[in-house]
């Protein structure tokens, strides 16, 4: 199969490329109300999160943990098992706009339960085309 075939696969939402900002944070769910932040991380980047997307839609099977394909209703991909760096986790996916998303991931299994997210907002076009990095997976995944 060519790697253009491969694109055209691709089911899940269109970003438009950018300078974005992501918020990513990691809590430990200790009871269903209370939860502790381990993690909250900031970045600003010049991206193109659609191919963060594509690595995340094309998240293939692990050992044992197989990926579950999404479903889509209205503006919301949901996962309801997805292999990640988590373990297995449950994930939504809520598109806002092509320039805004927001990702959860929970992860339910084991005595240490976790919730991820990552607030996703476009700012603006590049400054420099030299910037244009994709660095999109070092923050969501």
């Amino acid at each position: 199969m060519s790697s253009g075939a491969k694109a055209d696969e691709f089911v899940g939402p269109i970003f438009r490329k950018g300078l974005w900002h992501f918020v990513r944070t990691l809590d430990l769910v200790a009871h269903r109300k209370t939860k502790h932040r381990l993690v909250e991380r900031e970045l600003t980047a010049c991206v193109d999160p659609t191919i963060a997307m594509k690595a995340t839609f094309a998240s293939p099977s692990v050992g044992t943990c197989v990926s579950a394909k999404p479903e889509k209703n209205a503006n919301t991909y949901t996962f309801s098992n997805r292999c990640d760096y988590l373990g297995p986790v449950s994930t939504v996916i809520t598109v806002h706009s092509e320039e805004a998303y927001t990702e959860v991931n929970e992860l339910n299994k084991g005595d240490v339960p976790r919730v991820e997210q990552v607030v996703a907002k476009r700012l603006g076009d590049c400054n420099d085309a030299a910037a244009d990095v994709h660095r999109s997976a070092t923050l969501s995944h």
